[in-house]
């Protein structure tokens, strides 16, 4: 008899977008479970500025450049044309570094910690005082980084390059899904995507619709804001990455079988 796969018609929240989802989507079909893209979060580029053309222009000026996300790559990339002279590059995630080598660009760096803190700690034996740094960004995204660079005496500027929102449409496709009951899992992905998530079970008051389902966080970031917003969160992995992620809620649920 062939053993039922670990999510066997579990639903489980997606909450990106089309794009960004497929490989999240295939992953959670071939572990049994069944997708529900809930994009909670979006992006567009800002308007073009004189203070971006001008970061451009002077690209060749710094020692590095920092992309923390596969979306800052495509954003950046979207306004940047011209490939070389490129400075050294930095990423956060295996993913970022994916993206980034498609657009014929290698990473010279990348820690084996995925957040901020991680980078900050292994990137500090190549930091030195005076040493330049772009870092490309979202107008949401965290100043840990720069702020702990500038601390050990790199001059960085932020560039900020694109918007973070949540899609209109969004909170009604959430709102009637937790009212029926017919989320399992919820997965975050990012701290803005659980504000946006708990900014819509407020206004629509699910908060006892949310109370059997299974939270999984991407990291501690996700984990600490989810606490802060009252989330109990079940699921967490070492390595901050989906498929590690949805490990740790297979691990989850098979210690709630093992204790029936």
């Amino acid at each position: 008899m062939i053993p039922p796969l670990p999510l066997q018609n579990k639903q489980v929240m997606i909450p990106r977008g089309e794009k960004q989802a497929q490989s999240f989507s295939q992953l959670v079909k071939k572990l049994g479970g069944n997708p529900v893209a809930v994009p909670l979060i979006a992006f567009r580029p800002v308007a073009a500025s004189e203070e971006l053309a001008a970061a451009l222009r002077r690209l060749d000026t710094y020692d590095w450049i920092i992309f923390t996300s596969n979306v800052t790559v495509e954003t950046f990339f979207s306004y940047y044309k011209k490939r070389h002279p490129f400075p050294k590059v930095a990423v956060i995630g295996s993913k970022t570094r994916e993206v980034l080598e498609g657009f014929g660009i290698q990473a010279d760096f990348m820690p084996d910690e995925y957040v901020a803190e991680g980078f900050v700690r292994e990137f500090a034996p190549f930091v030195r005082k005076g040493m330049t740094v772009l870092i490309p960004k979202g107008n949401l995204a965290r100043e840990y980084i720069s702020s702990s660079l500038r601390q050990q005496g790199a001059v960085v500027d932020e560039l900020i390059i694109y918007e973070t929102y949540m899609p209109k449409e969004s909170a009604t496709k959430l709102a009637e899904l937790l009212n029926s009951r017919k989320l399992d899992i919820l997965a975050f992905t990012s701290p803005s995507t659980i504000d946006h998530f708990m900014d819509t079970v407020r206004a629509y008051g699910l908060e006892s619709k949310i109370e059997n389902s299974i939270v999984a966080c991407i990291g501690p970031v996700s984990r600490q804001r989810a606490e802060q917003h009252g989330l109990k969160v079940h699921a967490c992995p070492r390595k901050y990455t989906v498929e590690d992620m949805m490990e740790s809620v297979i691990e989850y649920i098979h210690r709630q079988e093992e204790r029936k």
